[in-house]
């Protein structure tokens, strides 16, 4: 496959379906954690795009590409040696990032590749057929130097999409919008990077998030073509909820006092008391006057806490009965 050629995916190449392997035995799933475990379901089924290169092909390539082949400890977690921080004589200006120069870039996405195309290896050789625990550890350990390679370029790069936002002067626009937008074509265009074109990936990122920041603005537009009104969050409340528990509060207080003036319920003149008193019932403004307590109603009455509490259950089994008789004669 030469460097001009499309992305590849296994053996989707071909039209096939995407391959899947099945799990390893519990034996090696238990030594793993449950960040590594979720990561291998994932790449069981979604075999991670490649960019193949003829240099991926050649005799001893790894060790080209990263300085020496990568050993996989027997024990741990299944990881490779960290690759260490970029090195660049350039501090990176105001973004405090390095600033790249064509040999670096261009190494960053043949590492980043060639991990990616490791990876598919290992999944097309255990197509239909359960991983082995030397295999498992190494399908994470390719995978994990994946992700960190692609962080890497992601970090490097993030100032692009400030930049870009700032250029295209969209004050109609919110800006976090557009951050996210723009960050989304960036992980995007490294995923489809091919630096065998002999490109900078910058002239083709840019390009990527200019057209993202162009589809935002495309579906603004036509947001404010069927709603002319800007958006307010106050007005997108809805309080009805709200309003129709406190008209049932109230009128639940207004049935209660109907029934304590008119004794529906048969209740004691002691009963009436303890309910009034209990829920402030019989203050002129229930809604500002303070219930009181078990304790404070004993007082009034002359009983213990408990009795009060014995006294108010009863009555409210009273007034509960009253109200259901009522609502079924309704």
């Amino acid at each position: 496959m030469t460097a001009k050629q499309k992305p590849t995916r296994g053996k989707e190449r071909d039209g096939s379906p995407p391959l899947e392997v099945a799990p390893p035995v519990a034996s090696v799933l238990n030594t793993l954690s449950d960040e590594d475990r979720e990561l291998l379901d994932k790449v069981r089924v979604e075999t991670p795009d490649f960019v193949d290169h003829p240099e991926f092909h050649e005799r001893g390539a790894e060790a080209a590409l990263f300085g020496s082949v990568a050993e996989l400890a027997a024990a741990g977690p299944p990881r490779f040696a960290a690759l260490g921080p970029v090195d660049s004589r350039d501090g990176g200006g105001k973004s405090g990032l390095p600033t790249l120069t064509a040999a670096q870039e261009r190494k960053l996405f043949m590492q980043l590749n060639y991990a990616r195309m490791r990876v598919g290896r290992i999944v097309e050789a255990h197509a239909s057929k359960r991983l082995t625990g030397l295999a498992t550890r190494q399908l994470l350990a390719w995978n994990h130097r994946v992700l960190e390679l692609r962080a890497t370029i992601v970090r490097l790069n993030v100032p692009l999409v400030l930049a870009m936002a700032k250029r295209t002067r969209l004050v109609s626009m919110d800006y976090n919008e557009l951050i996210s937008e723009g960050n989304m074509a960036l992980l995007r265009s490294v995923d489809k990077f091919d630096c065998g074109r002999g490109f900078k990936f910058s002239t083709y990122s840019c390009r990527a998030i200019l057209k993202a920041f162009s589809r935002v603005a495309m579906r603004a537009s036509r947001y404010r073509g069927r709603f002319p009104a800007e958006f307010d969050p106050a007005l997108e409340q809805d309080n009805y909820i709200e309003e129709k528990r406190d008209t049932i509060e109230e009128d639940c207080v207004d049935e209660l006092k109907s029934i304590l003036v008119k004794n529906l319920a048969d209740l004691t003149d002691v009963e009436r008391t303890v309910i009034r008193e209990r829920f402030a019932l019989a203050a002129p403004d229930p809604d500002t006057a303070a219930p009181k307590t078990l304790e404070q109603v004993g007082s009034i009455i002359g009983v213990t806490k408990e009795r009060v509490r014995q006294i108010q259950n009863k009555a409210l089994r009273k007034i509960r009965t009253a109200l259901e008789d009522r609502y079924l004669a309704a």
